[in-house]
């Protein structure tokens, strides 16, 4: 069974310093954090930050594809990815550095999980890491911006790398 959540909140360039998205975050994250596209807000989690522009607060200033292909640390129990979700932001928000396509993303993303660790990924679509990653889709909330502005979604999905392998 997948949880819907609606809810209604202002619209900012940097996601999670919308009260209401910030306090989603924080309560449906587990463990030890990977904020790949970290932006502005420090959230209230045991997080490591990365963001390609140098003037974020952040350990590491990456493309988020060299961080995932070069991170030898611990596995993340939750990986955040709230990259920019047009092309538009990309250039507004990282002055014209595109960020890495989504699917080398999401495939480089297995190794720097653990089992059963979750990835809670925002923007305005709900294409997902996905059953054929061994994800299950858990949680799903539409945050609401009002007008003729796009809603932000958000799931969460749990690796599950057991389940579709032998018996």
């Amino acid at each position: 069974m997948i949880l819907f959540e609606h809810i209604r909140c202002p619209l900012h360039r940097y996601t999670f310093s919308v009260r209401p998205i910030r306090e989603w975050v924080e309560a449906n994250a587990e463990g030890y954090v990977l904020n790949l596209f970290a932006g502005r807000t420090i959230l209230a989690l045991n997080e490591v930050r990365n963001d390609i522009d140098p003037e974020m607060v952040a350990e590491f200033h990456l493309d988020a594809l060299e961080f995932l292909r070069t991170w030898n640390g611990r596995k993340f129990n939750t990986v955040i990815l709230d990259p920019p979700y047009a092309y538009r932001k990309s250039m507004e928000l990282y002055n014209g550095h595109i960020c890495s396509p989504f699917r080398q993303l999401k495939d480089a993303l297995i190794p720097v999980i653990q089992p059963y660790g979750i990835v809670m990924t925002f923007g305005y679509h709900s294409i997902v890491m996905g059953r054929n990653r061994e994800f299950e889709l858990q949680k799903l909330a539409l945050f609401s911006h009002g007008g003729a502005i796009h809603d932000t979604i958000a799931c969460i999905e749990r690796f599950n790398p057991v389940a579709s392998g032998p018996a």
